[in-house]
């Protein structure tokens, strides 16, 4: 719906007299919605959106154009584009059956051109979005794309937008290596355990975290540093030399949020927050 203002202007003997405003609504028989189907997105998993567009009046409107800016916004004079239309993606239901698929240009902007509304009924637009490098991934991040829709028949453009924020969460994943590669019996080797979290939250240790290993061979005698602070048996950690088998204590392992950092083209470069775990103990022969 669409508002307008005018007045009139009667001059005479080189005078102006304005006449009142008046003011009328131009209702529009088409109305649009945009929705995502997740409550968040992350790095490297697919977006699905829905364009639902509905036809209220009594004649068919065709020949639409939709237009969806794929959450393209400023940053330091250029514009960046933090969605990318995953191809073969798009699905067109009008009345809630299955068309063939449409012209489609993916862009940026995405572009739907020749589409059909028909009278009293809907049309709906179905497709998937990757986040790209543009894409903020901080706590406070979020993607906000704007459909618009353009065509005969329409006195202004339809607009529907959707807004997703990035996902609040640690991302853990763990690296292990051993010093030295070679080692003889009854010599010393060390184990570490590097935790990185790509995540914008940090891994608390109220989360509980527990870190498990089986050591083979066994090792004895071991001594463990988080970070290089001293840990300690029955404390932080257990292990039995029986068998090898290690494990952290609940409770003793957190792991900060990495850091981003916005590059002068707009894309994100991302550091781990990490901590290291190292155990070191003798082979037993």
């Amino acid at each position: 719906m669409a508002s307008f203002t005018n007045f009139a202007t009667l001059q005479y003997q080189g005078r102006s007299v304005h006449s009142n405003t008046v003011t009328g609504e131009i209702l529009e028989t088409l109305s649009a919605a945009k929705t995502a189907a997740a409550e968040s997105y992350r790095p490297g998993e697919d977006l699905s959106y829905v364009l639902s567009l509905l036809n209220s009046g009594d004649t068919a409107l065709s020949g639409l154009t939709v237009t969806d800016d794929l959450g393209a916004y400023e940053y330091e004079g250029t514009t960046v584009t933090p969605l990318q239309l995953v191809e073969g993606s798009l699905r067109l239901f009008v009345n809630g059956v299955l068309q063939a698929a449409p012209a489609v240009t993916a862009g940026p902007p995405m572009t739907v051109t020749g589409l059909t509304v028909p009278a009293g009924g809907n049309l709906m637009l179905v497709y998937e979005a990757l986040p790209t490098a543009f894409a903020p991934p901080t706590a406070d991040g979020s993607i906000r794309n704007t459909a618009t829709v353009t065509g005969p028949g329409l006195a202004v453009p339809v607009t529907a937008s959707a807004e997703v924020p990035a996902a609040q969460e640690a991302a853990l994943s763990v690296r292990k290596a051993l010093s030295p590669a070679e080692v003889l019996p009854g010599g010393e080797l060390s184990y570490s355990f590097t935790l990185e979290n790509s995540g914008n939250s940090p891994m608390l240790t109220s989360e509980n975290a527990v870190l498990q290993d089986t050591f083979d061979p066994i090792l004895s005698g071991i001594s463990v540093a988080l970070d290089g602070t001293p840990w300690t048996a029955g404390v932080n950690y257990s292990y039995a030399q029986a068998t090898g088998e290690f494990a952290t204590l609940p409770g003793q392992l957190a792991v900060p949020a990495a850091s981003y950092t916005q590059n002068p083209d707009g894309s994100w470069t991302l550091t781990p927050g990490s901590v290291t775990l190292t155990i070191t103990g003798t082979l037993q022969s």
